[in-house]
């Protein structure tokens, strides 16, 4: 197939589009750079620097290339800054995927592969997270995620578009090879940030909150491996029916704390990670893992990697060897 990739340049698109590359996939990469990495794109790809609020460069691209289904990665993602800041998270991830679609609907693409986020759930009353509970976002950055499900679902029955929106849990750890890995700047996730600690790059973790109602106070969430998540993309996007719109879990239906991913860290790197104490961030639920059955039955998909220690040596492989990421573009 021809795919075209939005943010591809990103953590979990640059892994996604490897991961179809080397499935024997063409692949187009579209990403404005602002986040993502140049060098993070696999050099088998074509690349097209570009946002997606320009219609026009996006109409050019889908008039020359022909494509058969595209992958849409490109969103802000900090949930913090989507409390503080939610008309930056509206424009950037609604509207701009309106504009996509749009651009979509007159190349006659019919099929799409979704970057959602367990974030829609909000803080669900049962756990493990299964698609059919209620979709009750507690911050913008879920909020805008939902929407676009709706989005997808509505032009399913306007237009016939095909889709899958997978929502995912935590994405964690690197290509097994360590030479793509998780590089944002600032850094906001959690085992990026520990190993900043490992590396001397922080003088400490710090742990917003520790009064939970979980086992040890501290947040639980479902760690999955990024090239785990690559072949979650390439099993849907085979398996998409026009006019249908779903939506599926992808998570290893196991729970981790916070202090269970120090505890490992400290085992993985032989370094005490020292850890600050301080109040809860805004917009984070106590407990989010997920069931993945549906995925499992409709494309048989399952982790490879169920061990956030394994998880965790593959983030530590790369950046060990990449201390300053990517490097200037």
């Amino acid at each position: 197939m021809r795919i075209f990739v939005t943010g591809g340049a990103g953590y979990v698109g640059s892994h996604c589009v490897r991961h179809l590359v080397s499935a024997g996939h063409a692949v187009t990469v579209y990403d404005s750079l602002i986040h993502g990495h140049r060098r993070a794109v696999d050099p088998k790809a074509e690349f097209i620097q570009g946002d997606l609020a320009d219609a026009k460069t996006l109409d050019q691209a889908f008039v020359a290339g022909h494509y058969d289904a595209l992958m849409h990665f490109a969103a802000f993602l900090n949930v913090g800054e989507s409390v503080e800041q939610p008309l930056k998270y509206y424009r950037n991830n609604i509207a701009n995927t309106i504009t996509l679609l749009e651009c979509m609907q007159r190349a006659g693409i019919q099929r799409m592969v979704f970057s959602s986020t367990c974030a829609i759930y909000g803080e669900p009353d049962d756990l493990p997270i299964t698609e059919d509970l209620p979709k009750q976002p507690i911050s913008p950055y879920g909020c805008s995620k939902l929407a676009i499900e709706w989005l997808l679902r509505d032009s399913a029955v306007a237009w016939g578009l095909g889709s899958a929106s997978l929502r995912y849990f935590n994405a964690a750890g690197a290509a097994a090879d360590g030479t793509i890995g998780e590089d944002h700047s600032p850094e906001i996730h959690l085992i990026p940030v520990v190993l900043q600690v490992a590396q001397g790059k922080r003088q400490n973790l710090k742990v917003f909150g520790t009064d939970f109602p979980t086992p040890d106070g501290t947040c639980v969430r479902d760690y999955v491996h990024v090239e785990d998540l690559a072949d979650a993309h390439l099993r849907a996007v085979q398996s998409l029916k026009d006019g249908v719109a779903e939506g599926f879990n992808v998570g290893t239906g196991r729970g981790t704390s916070v202090l269970e991913i120090i505890s490992a860290a400290r085992t993985v790197t032989g370094h005490g990670i020292p850890v600050e104490l301080t109040e809860r961030r805004a917009g984070d639920p106590p407990a989010l893992y997920a069931s993945s059955d549906k995925l499992q039955n409709r494309v048989g998909w399952e982790p490879r990697y169920r061990d956030v220690e394994a998880i965790i040596e593959t983030a530590w492989r790369w950046h060990k060897a990449h201390p300053d990421g990517f490097g200037p573009e």
